[in-house]
């Protein structure tokens, strides 16, 4: 990759330690993703002020809790891609992100109330505690919990999945459900069937996202690597190397303009981006910008996590100034925020310069074809299904117009009684129906 503006070197060094995490000079120190928002998401991050509204691409450190309310879901992506899913009015805690003096990574997670969904890659370790039950996991497998005050259960689409209680461990192979009655000590039941439910085929819908999206991933991580290649592509700049850059980006957008600081004791102010694909480009490589191209991502730096990203400085296009709060715990908001999607099939106009903000992971399909067309035309009309719906995602259908209906950002708005075709698109598998 071509080394960008030589005699800037030493500023760039200058905010790498600067924005880099100081807790991550432990080397026990894990951080890992809010991936998904939709609908009503809380999040404690430990500050001692209690719930506070949780956004996209929040990090998530030992000791954050996350809930759902009755509207809402969330995704955590881990650091190999693994994941786990929320359903409405779950409560989960992050007790431990860690890592063994060998270099493992460790997870432990309880399950405070409500429902989950894991789809885990079995890369690294985890600990899953739910009623008084402990699911351990050092190998790949797919599953779901769920667990209230009167029973639990846990269903296992693939692999097999082992759990300790008051009984002694149980092992739950592929297919198969086990019930668990709190009322008399956990004891439990396994069935040869797996009922459905209404979430799973929200489930579905991620973990084809997931599977389709990041198959082609060559970095050290997972995380964020499908919403890469949903949302954008790399490109080889002339005099710059690869550079990956988000559709819809255009060469007058700015990539700091959007988003949230968070406060995280012991780390300080994190940046957390409003993109859906804002994760890795905002947590390790540098941002750059190209005459005639716009600001592009070159990754690498995969050793120094950032709370927020390094650029190089250029006088060529208006960049928003990365500037922390200097005091206090509150969330402080920058320009726009998406806070998630609609669960109802909706219109959205697509403006060149948006860089996908608003758009919904896996939702339209051929993002890049679209791209195009709003690149010579300004913006591209579509009809759009909501992300990982729970019936099935309609085919896009676009409108191409001349002209910016709006100078600055992707607007979305109801279309009761909008046209819809009722199939999946082919880069999205639709949901319903059982796993397999």
């Amino acid at each position: 990759m071509t080394t960008l503006f030589p005699f800037r070197f030493k500023l760039i060094l200058l905010a790498v330690a600067a924005f880099a995490v100081p807790a991550m000079a432990n080397s026990q120190a894990r951080i890992v993703r809010l991936s998904d928002v939709q609908g009503s998401v809380q999040i404690d991050k430990n500050t001692g002020t209690g719930f506070e509204k949780a956004f996209v691409n929040l990090p998530i450190t030992q000791g954050t809790e996350i809930r759902t309310g009755q509207t809402g879901r969330a995704e955590v992506e881990f650091e190999d891609g693994s994941s786990m899913r929320l359903t409405p009015q779950t409560t989960v805690q992050f007790s431990k992100l860690s890592l063994n003096d060998s270099g493992q990574r460790l997870s432990e997670v309880n399950l405070v109330e409500g429902m989950a969904y894991v789809n885990w890659l079995g890369k690294d370790d985890l600990a899953l505690n739910f009623s008084r039950e402990k699911i351990s996991l050092d190998r790949a497998a797919h599953f779901r919990v769920n667990t209230s005050t009167q029973a639990a259960d846990l269903a296992v689409f693939k692999g097999d999945v082992s759990v300790d209680g008051p009984n002694g461990q149980l092992s739950v192979e592929k297919k198969k459900t086990a019930t668990f009655d709190v009322a008399d000590n956990d004891k439990s039941s396994v069935e040869h069937k797996i009922g459905e439910d209404p979430m799973d085929s929200w489930d579905k819908e991620a973990v084809s996202y997931h599977d389709q999206y990041a198959k082609n991933n060559t970095s050290p991580y997972g995380y964020g690597a499908s919403d890469l290649s949903y949302y954008g592509a790399y490109n080889n700049v002339p005099g710059y190397g690869m550079m990956w850059q988000p559709y819809f980006a255009g060469v007058g957008w700015d990539p700091f303009m959007d988003g949230v600081w968070g406060f995280y004791p012991g780390y300080g102010y994190m940046f957390a981006s409003a993109y859906p694909w804002g994760w890795l480009p905002y947590r390790y490589g540098t941002w750059a910008f190209a005459p005639g191209f716009g600001w592009g991502w070159q990754p690498g730096s995969w050793g120094t996590f950032l709370n927020a990203p390094v650029y190089h400085p250029t006088t060529l296009v208006h960049v928003t100034p990365l500037v922390a709060p200097n005091a206090g715990t509150k969330t402080v908001m920058v320009g726009r925020v998406a806070t998630g999607s609609s669960f109802t099939p909706y219109r959205m106009t697509l403006n060149q310069g948006s860089a996908g903000l608003g758009v919904p992971r896996g939702s339209l399909g051929n993002l890049n074809h679209l791209n195009h067309q709003a690149a010579k035309t300004g913006f591209v009309q579509v009809h759009a299904a909501p992300a990982f719906a729970a019936t099935p995602v309609a085919r896009t259908q676009a409108v191409f117009g001349g002209g910016t209906p709006s100078q600055r950002g992707t607007s979305s708005t109801p279309s009761a009684g909008a046209s819809m075709a009722h199939s999946a698109p082919a880069s999205h598998a639709s949901g319903g129906g059982s796993h397999h």
